[in-house]
């Protein structure tokens, strides 16, 4: 696909799950130690340095085919700490676009965090804050997950809020775990609330400038029409861009022979707009090129692991990144 010539600014907004970026050093603040030489995923530099080349690679690409350029925002979950971070971004693929990244460890067990890799040319941090996420199980104790991650910014001059999620997830049932998807995206509408009290991300008769910009991205660990999503968040003004792309065929993760489309990116109404001098959504996309996928045997055609239980596979990660291209005329 040739790239635009057009007369607009383009920019892409990613998310992207690195399926369990540990470095290989044992933590002991955390439950990491599957994840170091003499663990049970036997994770040593040479796999970890493997991983940092086929990762950077892979966000070195994304919306390229439409921008000609690297990504904008990359949103990312399971990423353990900083020094991944810093590694990641000293990778050659990525050297050449000034990227810096807002990142919190957060309380979850295994210290999978989450953070948002920005290119300094075009986003200016002006606040961020972990929006920590408060649980119970069944007998009252707390159950400790990511936190939101929560970024105040200049996009491109656009002033813009940006949410950066990882929620808990199905492995011990969708059932039994879907309240705890629910509680998340009520904390989430809390903090969205405080941070705009008059409700400006619904713009209805507001003009352009006055309306607030929000993006929220993530794995949500729930599909578009899952309660979560669709009862709680979309109503707040928002709409899910991503949610047509999922089909029989197409989606971000692959369980049992089964799509479905975990990673998302929902937008606030002002940024569907086409007026001069501002930021607008214009495509939503699912990056699933053939390099991120499984090419032969059993599971062709699925995204390309890093690890299948146990064993090694040396792929790139077990979800697909999803992505928006925005314009500025």
């Amino acid at each position: 696909m040739p790239i635009p010539t057009q007369a607009f600014e383009q920019y892409t907004v990613a998310f992207y799950n690195l399926e369990n970026f540990f470095d290989p050093d044992k933590d002991p603040n955390i439950l990491d130690g599957a994840f170091t030489e003499f663990g049970r995923q036997q994770w040593n530099l040479t796999r970890y340095k493997k991983k940092l080349q086929k990762i950077s690679h892979a966000i070195s690409k994304i919306g390229f085919e439409y921008t000609g350029k690297m990504p904008s925002l990359i949103g990312v979950a399971e990423v353990e700490n900083k020094r991944v971070l810093n590694d990641l971004l000293a990778e050659p693929k990525l050297q050449s676009i000034p990227y810096d990244y807002i990142h919190y460890n957060s309380p979850d067990e295994r210290g999978i965090d989450t953070a948002l890799i920005y290119d300094t040319r075009v986003f200016e941090v002006l606040e961020s804050e972990p929006v920590n996420i408060y649980l119970e199980d069944e007998s009252g104790v707390r159950d400790t997950t990511r936190d939101v991650l929560y970024v105040k910014g200049l996009f491109s001059g656009t002033p813009m809020h940006i949410y950066v999620n990882h929620w808990p997830s199905r492995r011990d049932g969708m059932e039994s775990t879907n309240e705890k998807r629910i509680e998340v995206a009520r904390q989430l509408v809390s903090h969205l609330d405080r941070q705009d009290p008059e409700n400006r991300r619904i713009c209805n008769d507001l003009a352009l400038n006055d309306c607030e910009h929000v993006i929220i991205m993530g794995d949500f660990n729930d599909e578009p029409e899952n309660d979560s999503l669709k009862k709680i968040i979309v109503p707040q003004g928002f709409d899910n861009i991503t949610a047509p792309l999922k089909s029989y065929h197409r989606g971000s993760i692959n369980h049992q022979f089964k799509w479905g489309l975990f990673d998302q990116i929902l937008i606030s109404q002002g940024l569907h707009n086409d007026i001069p001098e501002s930021l607008y959504f214009w495509k939503a996309e699912i990056f699933d090129d053939i390099m991120l996928r499984q090419w032969k045997g059993k599971y062709r055609g699925q995204p390309a692991r890093t690890f299948v239980g146990r064993n090694y596979k040396g792929g790139y990660s077990d979800h697909f990144p999803v992505f928006a291209i925005f314009r500025k005329n």
